[in-house]
């Protein structure tokens, strides 16, 4: 794939220099994400590859290895998560900002399961990796401002643990009974948070 001098001149994402076969780092990612959202988890150098249109040792040329390739395809999930959360807490403090979270955060999860299940649950070992999983800490964090020491962590866990459980079950389909999962979604985060 060869960049036109337009979209090259518009300092888009193509205006430096693409290898032959128009594949980057960030070229493989969006290609993993459409692995994943075709339902092709877990991700493999060989999926990514055919996916592309390219050999496997094609994709080595621009990332180390598929450990590299998870952590780039997790900070991409995480940004994702982290602008939805951030979109939906802004200027809400406290039990307005921990209700927000959790319906953003449960919102992501179904709207894109697979791509939640490729999330790691310790976002750890690459840069960008770290930098993105901080960022969603960080608005789960001011969802519970005016704690602090222990009580702020028990906090943050009770948020992540009830956003990270009802959404994980809910995008596999875990609740099958015909009562409301959205009125069951309101309990708990009634439950939950404090007004």
């Amino acid at each position: 794939m060869r960049c036109s001098p337009s979209r090259a001149a518009s300092g888009g994402p193509w205006a430096r220099r693409v290898p032959r076969a128009g594949l980057s780092p960030a070229a493989l990612v969006d290609v993993a994400l459409e692995e994943l959202d075709a339902g092709g988890g877990p991700l493999s150098i060989s999926a990514i590859a055919a996916r592309a249109g390219v050999k496997p040792p094609s994709i080595y040329k621009h990332v180390a290895g598929l450990a590299e390739l998870e952590a780039l395809v997790g900070a991409r999930i995480y940004d994702d998560l982290g602008h939805e959360l951030e979109a939906a807490t802004a200027g809400l403090e406290r039990a307005d900002a921990a209700r927000a979270f959790l319906h953003a955060y449960r919102a992501f999860a179904v709207r894109h399961p697979e791509r939640y299940r490729a999330l790691p649950v310790h976002p750890l070992g690459h840069p960008l990796l770290e930098a993105a999983g901080e960022r969603v800490l960080g608005i789960a964090a001011r969802a519970v401002d005016g704690l602090s020491g222990d009580d702020a962590i028990h906090a943050l866990r009770a948020l992540r643990a009830a956003a990270h459980g009802f959404a994980t079950l809910e995008a596999a389909g875990g609740f099958g009974l015909a009562t409301d999962v959205d009125a069951s979604f309101d309990r708990l985060v009634d439950r939950l948070v404090a007004p």
